[in-house]
């Protein structure tokens, strides 16, 4: 598995701020890219700093769809007011998720 991870900065976020009232959308909109595996949207209400981590079956589909990211990145940060500082891509190297 891989994992794209992308560093947005914004204003802070205040404590009853809803912080998932687009996730349907975004959700939706990258679900139907082949090899995608997850998602989450890490958020540090204080500083206004947000990452978003993409999960994905193998390389080739992380590298396969880095234009529809590209592209989804950039509405998600215009419409929450952020700028993008950085994006990574990684190797996922083990996984736990307690269900």
């Amino acid at each position: 598995m891989f994992a794209r991870l992308s560093t947005y900065q914004g204003s802070p976020v205040p404590s009853g701020g809803d912080l998932s009232r687009n996730s349907a959308a975004v959700v939706k909109e990258i679900q139907g890219v082949p090899g995608f595996r997850g998602v989450y949207y890490l958020v540090d209400r204080a500083s206004g700093r947000a990452r978003s981590l993409t999960l994905w079956e193998d390389e080739q589909a992380m590298l396969a769809s880095e234009e529809q990211g590209a592209k989804i990145r950039e509405e998600v940060a215009q419409r929450e007011g952020q700028r993008i500082i950085s994006v990574e891509r990684f190797e996922v190297g083990f996984s736990h998720l307690e269900s």
